[in-house]
């Protein structure tokens, strides 16, 4: 049997943060009882393909998981060990605010398996929460980060972000600092991306951002990297790091191209040779699973071309790079045949590393790492 991972999105939040463009709704609260019996009934129809699988991670993302009520993360739960083979189960994380955190919400937590909380933190300068239209400041961070400890959650994950509007280098160094005095296992460290359609999509092109130009925010991206691995978090994956066995094993799922389901509005699943997606529109999704049906609006076939593309492109994310034997297992055939000349003239233009076993990034390639990427695909 091989491993699984599940994606549960959580499109419910307090406020929409100036910079996202996840699919996620800060008026329809209305809707959230609706949604998790919907999702109840989407982990049903996966019972016969979950027990094919064993279960390794689950992560409950959004949005904002923390801003509803716990009783409908112990329905979802509840749902995933009734109808999958979680003997296996290694990791279940939820994402949270620190604003919508509370003792009562982290009991229930445990309660139901989840195992590791990620916070987005974001940045300790309250300036800048509020340029990101965070609804915390950084006493509600420390106040729960310290309940989320004291009540026993020894793998915590902090979301932090540099590139942002009138963030200076010394913002960021100060918030890693003080951050990893708290010790917590895992942190994603977020270089900021404008994306369409948001408040500081239109900000941007309007010129009113005052982002940090491109030399700025290289800086801000190795200082920190530099900081964080001279602290002792390991470098494993191009915006993650964590302390010796603490890397997140949902997202080397995706890294390491593995099987994984999506459930809820707008979550994409690989698995089967397939890629596919849910409805992004709620009402599409509850009233399709109403009928019995699965809630996909739309598939497509990953031929062997695309399969080893993505392999490459997922595990050059990764800083450990791409293992020949494993491709060759995996494939059948020596990478080498395959993208021998894309390596080679990457390696020769400072971007790639090659030795006997592995193919990964260089410092320079970790910035440029769009450029390599591309070249992969057919």
């Amino acid at each position: 049997m091989d491993d699984l991972a599940l994606y549960v999105h959580i499109p419910f939040c307090l406020k929409k943060c100036n910079y996202c463009d996840f699919i996620s709704f800060p008026n329809k609260f209305d809707y959230v009882e609706k949604y998790t019996d919907a999702l109840v009934k989407e982990i049903r129809l996966y019972s016969s393909v979950g027990k094919k699988f064993k279960l390794n991670t689950v992560f409950i993302g959004g949005g904002t998981p923390s801003s509803i009520n716990s009783i409908y993360i112990e329905k979802i739960m509840d749902g995933i060990y009734k109808y999958f083979d979680t003997n296996e189960l290694k990791e279940v994380t939820i994402e949270t605010n620190p604003k919508t955190l509370d003792k009562e919400k982290l009991v229930r937590y445990r309660e139901s398996g989840i195992n590791r909380i990620s916070m987005g933190v974001q940045t300790l300068n309250d300036n800048l929460l509020k340029i990101l239209g965070r609804i915390h400041n950084t006493e509600d961070f420390y106040k729960n980060y310290d309940l989320v400890r004291n009540l026993g959650f020894n793998n915590v994950n902090l979301d932090l972000m540099f590139g942002l509007p009138f963030q200076t280098l010394e913002d960021v160094i100060y918030t890693l600092k003080e951050v990893i005095k708290l010790e917590p296992t895992h942190l994603s460290f977020y270089g900021l991306i404008v994306e369409k359609g948001t408040k500081f999509y239109d900000l941007n092109n309007r010129g009113k951002l005052n982002l940090p130009d491109e030399d700025l925010e290289r800086a801000m991206y190795h200082k920190g990297m530099e900081y964080l691995v001279s602290n002792g978090y390991e470098h494993y994956e191009i915006s993650n790091f964590a302390k010796k066995g603490y890397e997140c094993k949902h997202n080397l799922f995706y890294w390491e191209l593995k099987p994984y389901i999506g459930l809820g509005i707008g979550a994409h699943s690989n698995i089967f040779g397939k890629r596919y997606w849910n409805f992004a529109d709620i009402k599409e999704y509850i009233s399709s699973l109403d009928n019995g049906s699965f809630p996909v609006s739309g598939e497509e076939v990953i031929d062997k071309d695309m399969e080893m593309a993505e392999y490459c492109i997922l595990g050059l994310r990764l800083i450990r790079g791409i293992d020949k034997k494993n491709f060759l297992g995996r494939f059948g055939i020596d990478i080498k045949e395959i993208y021998g000349k894309i390596i080679e003239r990457h390696v020769k233009g400072g971007l790639l590393y090659e030795n006997e076993n592995r193919i990964y990034l260089t410092k320079r390639g970790l910035d440029l790492s769009n450029i390599v990427e591309v070249d992969f695909l057919p």
